[in-house]
């Protein structure tokens, strides 16, 4: 048997740190949109669990998520077959786009197929919350407005109207590190970022000044030229520009088609760029 599989990447339009809890986490805020970048993963049939990675930098024993995911269901579950996951490896690593964790949700989600086990949702939830606070985000399809540490999900509709344009400046930030040295804001109880978004979509000027990323100012601070990437994206016609999740990765809606592939074709030059259509949904 062969299946094969992708797993989108997803950015955070807004993102607010709001405090710390008692668990040593930290409730967040945030929208979790995929965009047209995705791994591939395919599932061929092995006496052991075994993983195969087109980048050599990404470990392929039980560091890798995919391969922890596996182990989970193997044990939960008293499956006795093992599996070959070929990962075919897209997006970047350390970039706040959530490949690692959208590779486990996938693996959760479809593994079990390829097995031949049926799986109740809410079981598949709570082992992907058990991987990582945005793994249970990739089990469904859609954009989420994501409380809590992140797995407090409220999917929803929504139509992004602008190319997107990614540009990951080949910079690893560590979640971790972040989050260790972010300093917090004070953050009142205004409207979530739901309603903000849905409110101002088709404004960008508002978005500009409504919607925010918590990390943007540690991450300038110690990477100078993660700030200019997204000054240079605004001198090129963007409307809206942000970093995604804990950086590297800054991400930036477009109006227009042709400044957007013009965007590519100057960032690409020197970085990794990628372009989202307007009103992208994933196939799978």
């Amino acid at each position: 048997m062969d299946m094969t599989i992708r797993a989108y990447a997803k950015i955070n339009i807004g993102l607010k740190i709001l405090n710390k809890r008692d668990d040593g986490y930290h409730n967040i805020e945030t929208i979790f949109h995929r965009i047209n970048l995705f791994d591939e993963l395919r599932f061929q049939d092995s006496k052991e669990l075994l993983l195969e990675c087109n980048n050599p930098d990404i470990p392929t024993d039980n560091r890798n998520l995919c391969i922890k995911a596996a182990q989970i269901l193997q044990k939960n579950y008293n499956v006795p077959k093992g599996v070959k996951i070929i990962l075919n490896k897209n997006i970047p690593i350390g970039a706040g786009l959530g490949g690692g964790s959208s590779n486990a949700a996938h693996v959760l989600k479809c593994l079990p197929k390829f097995w031949g086990i049926e799986i109740p949702k809410d079981e598949l939830y709570q082992l992907a919350f058990n991987i990582g606070s945005d793994v249970p985000y990739f089990l469904d399809k859609g954009t989420a407005y994501a409380t809590g540490r992140g797995e407090q999900l409220e999917y929803f509709h929504i139509n992004i109207p602008y190319w997107i344009t990614l540009v990951q400046p080949r910079v690893h930030i560590s979640t971790a590190w972040a989050y260790t040295n972010l300093k917090l804001k004070p953050h009142k109880q205004e409207i979530n970022l739901k309603e903000l978004l849905i409110d101002n979509i088709e404004h960008p000027e508002k978005l500009r000044g409504v919607i925010h990323n918590d990390f943007e100012d540690l991450v300038f601070e110690n990477h100078h030229d993660i700030k200019i990437l997204k000054e240079n994206l605004y001198k090129q016609g963007a409307d809206f520009v942000q970093m995604s999740g804990s950086g590297s990765s800054i991400y930036a809606f477009f109006k227009h088609e042709n400044k957007a592939r013009e965007a590519i074709r100057i960032f690409s030059k020197d970085f990794l760029a990628y372009l989202t259509e307007p009103s992208f949904l994933p196939s799978q």
